[in-house]
Order: C-alpha cells, then structure tokens, then sequence
C-alpha cells in the first residue's frame, strides 16, 4: 500500500500555511525531535528556519517525515537507507552503481545496451583471435 497523502493530512491536521515548532511536529508524528532532526540531516524532509533560526515544520516538512516513517515501517529499513534510496534517484552516479550491483548480483536484468555492448566487445575479440590465426 501507497503513502497517502491525503489520508496524512487528515491524521497530522496539516494544511497550507502550518507552521510549527520542532516539538509540536513531533508530537503530531508521534517521534521525537531528535528523530526530526536526524532525518532533515540525511535529507528526508526539508529544512526551513524561523527569522530566529528555530526549524519550522509546515505542511511539506510534515508530510515527508510522515512518508519517510512510513517508508522506513513498511520495508523494515532505517533511515539512512532510505536517504540512500532517495540518492540513487537523484545522483545520476550512485544509480548507476547500484544498478551494476543489481546486474552483478543477478537481481537486475543488464539493460539492452549493456547487453549489446557484451555482444559487442564478444564479437571484437572473436576477430582479434582470427586475425592473429
């Protein structure tokens, strides 16, 4: 089952325009602060501050740490997994690295093109070998 975000909205009573303070939010998410806090350091929710430089939490921030605990419960998983998880999505280069894990460990099928580079690079070598013959 999906994240809802409208169900959320219903849970937290969020809507445009919260704002709240760290404690507060917690209370909403049923976490605590220093769980808040550790999840906008990995970058599962954003981080807004007050003019004084106290975190707000609004109607996004509350949201995201709401699916990213949902996320975490249902895959049994911590959050720094699922800050990783949200890298390979948006680093073109972690996901490439996990995608060669994936092929390397026959858990992701190799891509057409990188079989057709092996048919390739097979196909050299076959006429590297026949030229030397």
């Amino acid at each position: 089952m999906r994240f809802d975000v409208a169900a959320a909205r219903t849970v937290l009573g969020t809507a445009p325009g919260t704002r709240l303070a760290i404690a507060e939010a917690a209370a909403r998410l049923g976490t605590t602060p220093r769980m808040l806090r550790y999840r906008e350091r990995l970058g599962l929710l954003p981080g807004r501050r007050s003019g004084g430089g106290h975190r707000i939490y609004g109607e996004r921030e509350l949201l995201a740490a709401a699916c990213a605990a949902d996320i975490e419960a249902r895959y049994a998983v911590s959050p720094a997994a699922v800050a990783f998880a949200l890298q390979t999505l948006t680093d073109p280069a972690a996901a490439a690295d996990v995608r060669t894990l994936g092929t390397l460990a026959a858990r992701v099928a190799p891509t057409p093109v990188a079989a057709l580079d092996f048919e390739s690079a097979k196909a050299r070598h076959l006429l590297r070998l026949r030229s030397t013959a």
